[in-house]
């Protein structure tokens, strides 16, 4: 049997195409107001004052780059949660997958400092 005829018995009725679902405008805006409220929980609670001892000033702002990269970590988390979520509704393994690494990724840089310190000791 030619492609042809092929195309013909078994016609575009029959192929099951799965599209990839993208944030509508709601989740968008709902995402947005999460990532600006984790960042302004992670820069609110960081007080960073230059005392007089130098080590102090390099404490101090080593303090606030880990709150800048844990709430990189949080959006991230939540990014990945929200894959999960829609892979579990659309039935996709390849965003499951996705969800689950952004989900991993978004729980070590949370975590960056405390494993850092973990290795050091």
């Amino acid at each position: 049997m030619k492609f042809y005829n092929m195309r013909k018995k078994y016609g575009k009725r029959n192929q099951k195409k799965t599209a990839p679902q993208s944030m509508g405008s709601g989740k968008k805006k709902t995402f947005s107001v999460y990532a600006t409220l984790v960042f302004a929980l992670c820069m609110g609670t960081i007080t960073v004052y230059a005392a007089g001892d130098p080590l102090a000033v390099v404490n101090n702002l080593s303090t606030f780059i880990f709150s800048l990269i844990r709430a990189i970590g949080m959006i991230l988390l939540g990014f990945g949660v929200v894959q999960v979520g829609l892979s579990l509704k659309s039935h996709d393994p390849s965003q499951r997958a996705n969800g689950f690494l952004t989900l991993a990724g978004g729980i070590i840089i949370t975590f960056a400092k405390e494993i850092l310190d973990l290795i050091m000791g």
